[in-house]
Formats: C-alpha cells, sequence, structure tokens
C-alpha cells in the first residue's frame, strides 16, 4: 500500500474564491486517484492530531516565535493577510500546523519502511522564511520536515524542489546546515526573483538550476542526468524529501514552463533512482487538470518502480 496523509481538516484553510491557492486543488486530486485502476493500493492515512502531538516546538527552531504568535492571534481574530497574496482564516493556523504534522508522519513512515510516501496537505510552505509567510505560505513544511528527520537518526537529508517557483524560505533555512542539501529547479524570472545559479549555500549545499519561460522536459532531463543526480548521489541523503509543485505544466496559469502532467513521472522515477526513501510534499499547482494528473503520475511511478 502506498501511504497518502490527507485530512479534510486542510480543506477549512480559506483563501477566498478567486484565490489560486484554493481546497478544490485538493479535492480535485482526491477524485483524481480514486477513479484509478490502482486506487485500492492508494492508503488514507490521517495525520497525526495537534492534540496527540504538537509540532509546536519544532516550528520554533525554524521560525521566530514571535511571527507564529502573530500569525495565530491574526486567525483567532477572524483572519487577514500576511501579504498581498497570503490570506488567513479563522481555522488558518491550526490547519497549518496539521500540515506540518502531516510532513512529520510521511517522514517518519519513509524513515521506518524504507518506502516513498506523499503529504497531500496544505498551506504550502516553500516560500516562508522564517519571520514571514508569503507567496501563499505559512509555514516551511519541507525545512521543518528536514529537520525533524535529522532528530528522528538521518545524518543527512536533500531537499529537491521542483515547484517552478524558487524556494527561497526553504533555502535561506537550511543553507546554514552542512546536513541538508537544497536543490531547485525554477522559472527565472520569476516570482520570487530569487534562486541564482551562483548561490551555492554555506557549504556547498545548494543547487539552483534557473530554467527559462518555455521549457520543456528535454531542457530538464539534461539538468537531472548532469546535475542533480551527481549533486545529490555525492550528498548521499538518507532521506530525499521533494517539494512537489505541479505550477511548471504548461497550463498553469501562474507561469510559464512547459512540462506536461507525465513528465513528472520522469522527475519521479530520478528521485527512486537515488533512494527509495522519498517524501513527496504538495507545494504549488494551480490548474485543478494538470495538478490533478500529475500527481497521478508521480505515485503511479512510485507503485510501478
Amino acid at each position: 500500500m502506498f501511504p497518502v496523509f490527507y485530512s479534510d481538516e486542510f480543506l477549512l484553510h480559506e483563501t477566498g474564491h478567486f484565490h489560486p491557492e484554493k481546497p478544490a486543488r485538493l479535492t480535485a486530486i482526491r477524485k483524481a486517484l480514486q477513479v484509478e485502476s490502482w486506487a485500492h493500493q492508494i492508503a488514507w492515512c490521517q495525520p497525526t492530531t495537534v492534540e496527540a502531538r504538537s509540532p509546536l516546538s519544532l516550528i520554533q527552531q525554524i521560525h521566530d516565535p514571535q511571527y507564529i504568535e502573530a500569525v495565530r492571534q491574526l486567525a483567532n481574530r477572524g483572519g487577514g493577510h500576511i501579504d498581498g497574496d497570503t490570506p488567513l482564516s479563522p481555522r488558518s493556523f491550526e490547519v497549518a500546523l496539521l500540515a506540518v504534522n502531516a510532513w512529520l508522519d510521511g517522514v517518519n513512515y519513509t524513515l521506518q519502511t524504507g518506502e516513498p510516501s506523499f503529504v497531500l496537505a496544505r498551506p504550502p510552505g516553500h516560500h516562508a522564511v522564517a519571520d514571514m509567510g508569503m507567496g501563499f505560505c505559512l509555514l516551511s513544511n519541507a525545512a521543518i520536515a528536514a529537520h525533524h528527520a535529522l532528530e528522528q537518526g538521518a545524518n543527512r537529508v536533500g531537499i529537491l524542489d521542483w515547484d517552478v517557483h524558487h524556494g527561497n524560505g526553504t533555502q535561506a533555512i537550511v543553507e546554514t546546515n552542512p546536513n541538508i542539501a537544497f536543490c531547485s529547479l525554477h522559472e527565472s524570472p520569476q516570482y520570487p526573483g530569487t534562486g541564482r545559479a551562483s548561490e551555492q549555500g554555506f557549504h556547498q549545499n545548494v543547487l539552483n538550476l534557473p530554467m527559462r519561460a518555455g521549457s520543456t522536459i528535454a531542457d530538464y532531463q539534461p539538468l537531472f542526468e548532469q546535475k542533480i543526480m551527481p549533486f545529490l548521489s555525492n550528498f548521499q541523503p538518507d532521506l530525499l524529501i521533494v517539494s512537489a509543485g505541479y505550477d511548471a505544466n504548461q497550463d498553469d496559469p501562474l507561469a510559464g514552463v512547459s512540462l506536461q502532467p507525465t513528465d513528472y513521472g520522469i522527475f519521479t522515477d530520478y528521485c527512486l533512482q537515488l533512494t527509495r526513501r522519498v517524501v513527496f510534499g504538495l507545494e504549488g499547482g494551480y490548474d485543478l487538470s494538470a495538478l490533478s494528473r500529475s500527481v497521478v503520475a508521480t505515485i503511479a511511478q512510485c507503485l510501478r518502480s
């Protein structure tokens, strides 16, 4: 069985009808997975509740406690905006904590079994820096999950971010840690304007690969084979965390890269060639059909491999 960590609670982070990062993203993915011929091989796993395991102490190692408290208070007041792109509703803080728990559950499962998992959670996280959320993101899920993995006994953790936007928050948080490697493929120029190829981290542990608008799988595959695979293989991670954004699809409204949903099966295969210990966690992806088919391609490849 292939575990997908999901809760209907993730639908309670309400962003407004016209916001691209909306609950319908998860609903569409669930529907698409449930009609696949291999749907019976999916184990839908409820994340550990915040009451059973509060992630706050771990989050406070990554994020400024004053920022965390400000988000909590804003949600308690009925919601608002962290920035122009990043709204909060009354339940958003609780949902963000549960999303962190889902990522931690994915890490625990994969470390214990040596097999991949998928975290179908929101809000996303890779733009959130230590003291501020932005770009639809509240808490830095991937960075928090990587630190958790180190606490659980992993010696080295790799993070691969294939979202079309650079994971500026993830990089800023992990680039000082020699036991975490970060690699990002992202459209450039594009929001948030970070991720230059010259940025290599404090321990040569960062690899940024800016992509041009219109790039296709023919542009991505040589980078996987000549850059990403050697970089991560040399790092020898005990766990690979994938910030799995699906907004590099040709049909996505928020960027200009021209991937197809099936291309994410190719990306997934490269990851599994490195290690079976892969945690895929949802980031972006805003065309519901392309997003859903891309997640299907990711999980189908995990089941095939």
